[in-house]
């Protein structure tokens, strides 16, 4: 078995991704470090920078997973089912970041590590989904069957992330959390060091995406050669002993 096209570019890219994200986060630090404190919360409010580009990893995770189990639903590729499998992987590290670092800034402006805001329940909603889609993968022996099963559960899990992009309008008005961002949500300062933030956690996402898919490349071809292995020692035993 030899890589697949899929795993070929993961290989080509994930080096330059790499260097890239390193030297991102350096100009990110610093842009962060730079920026102006909010008035009402101070540097707790910085935590923005690094809260809100988790919640993108984690939808673009998400997204990725379903949108590979629809690809293996119709073409029927092993390739499609590992690449869904690695995305909901990535997808749950961004997401489990969301839920560390959002109560710190909770804690910060609203004096609580927790409330069950709209918002925050959908995210561990969210989170709970994925989890149990990657605990239903690792506790079956796989197959055609599994992987059916899965790309159908990812696709359907996607419903959670419009119902939590949409809490505060679904609040009417009652969500702790502040409005969704928009043009003007910026104040002078605040734009470059977010924007970095965010293709910070693109190309993080994609470095991540691209080593769980070479990984997942590596175990199905060692699965695959001890396969070949036991059939082909099995035979031999059997001309041995006759």
């Amino acid at each position: 078995m030899s890589p697949d096209p899929i795993e070929r570019a993961a290989a080509r890219v994930s080096r330059p991704l790499g260097a890239c994200l390193l030297a991102l986060l350096v100009v990110f630090a610093f842009l962060v470090i730079q920026a102006p404190e909010d008035r009402s919360q101070g540097v707790i409010q910085k935590i923005f920078y690094v809260h809100v580009p988790t919640v993108l990893g984690a939808y673009l995770g998400f997204f990725v997973t379903a949108l590979a189990g629809a690809l293996y639903l119709w073409r029927d590729e092993e390739r499609w089912d590992r690449l869904a499998a690695s995305a909901a992987e990535v997808g749950v590290v961004f997401c489990t970041l969301v839920l560390l670092v959002g109560p710190i800034w909770a804690k910060g402006t609203w004096g609580r590590w927790w409330t069950w805001d709209l918002r925050l329940t959908l995210t561990l909603l969210l989170w709970f989904v994925y989890v149990a889609y990657l605990l239903l993968r690792s506790f079956t022996e796989g197959g055609p069957r599994t992987a059916r099963f899965a790309s159908v559960y990812g696709m359907a899990g996607l419903v959670v992330i419009p119902l939590n992009y949409f809490a505060l309008e679904l609040a009417g008005g009652r969500s702790m959390h502040p409005e969704n961002l928009e043009g003007g949500s910026f104040g002078e300062g605040m734009g470059l060091p977010f924007a970095v933030g965010m293709l910070v956690a693109l190309v993080a996402f994609a470095w991540l995406l691209a080593l769980r898919v070479r990984i997942a490349g590596l175990r199905a071809r060692v699965e695959e050669g001890e396969v070949l292995a036991g059939e082909t020692a099995a035979p031999a035993r059997g001309g041995a002993g006759s």
